[in-house]
């Protein structure tokens, strides 16, 4: 099986759409391990399809099988350190919100962040997973502003964009490969160093 790195690319954005929605409407934490394994077969299987492979679900779950057997870790892209210290300097306040059932903290400072952060957040602190309201009000609790004073930058549209906007935020949508073109209600950005431009405007641009 051979696809390269842009069909990848877009398979992953397809794909991790699939798993947003389906994890806001039943969070995977709350499933059995049988249903997990379906769901993730079913993911690897958007992923491939998306990325010019037709394969079965059979198949689809072995590769899953394979893939969760290599060694992996989370990595910062290259604009995030830059523009967090940019923001930093500019007096912003700033958090991560992740689904993510992990020590956000302890990958924070693995990915060499947590000095620009004011919190941590994860879903089992919050109660709640994105794009439920408790985790977003936790985040606005923890820095005690107004929900109109918060801008939340996510990559995903149900989650991230409809979540914030459910309690009043501004929601902002990266969309880094350019896969979300159906997206016109809110704001979008291709790297974090385009969101200091963006918030000079603010509050207008952020409308």
């Amino acid at each position: 099986m051979n696809v390269d790195q842009s069909q990848i690319e877009r398979g992953y954005a397809v794909a991790d759409v699939y798993f947003n929605q389906e994890n806001g409407l039943r969070p995977l934490a709350n499933r059995s391990e049988e249903d997990r394994l379906t769901f993730f077969s079913r993911y690897e299987q958007i992923l491939l399809e998306n990325s010019g492979l037709a394969v079965s679900l059979d198949l689809a779950k072995e590769i899953w099988r394979l893939a969760m057997a290599v060694p992996k870790d989370f990595v910062a892209f290259e604009d995030t350190l830059p523009a967090l210290e940019l923001l930093k300097s500019q007096g912003y306040r700033m958090g991560i919100l992740s689904n993510l059932r992990r020590d956000m903290g302890q990958l924070c400072q693995q990915l060499g962040i947590s000095g620009y952060l004011d919190f941590c957040i994860n879903s089992a602190e919050a109660g709640a997973e994105k794009p439920h309201a408790p985790i977003f009000l936790a985040a606005l609790d923890r820095v005690s502003v107004a929900p109109e004073e918060a801008v939340h930058v996510g990559d995903q549209y149900h989650s991230d964009v409809l979540g914030a906007r459910g309690v009043g935020m501004y929601p902002v949508l990266i969309d880094r490969g350019g896969w979300q073109a159906d997206v016109n209600d809110c704001p979008k950005i291709s790297s974090l160093s385009d969101l200091t431009a963006l918030l000079e405007g603010a509050p207008e641009s952020l409308r």
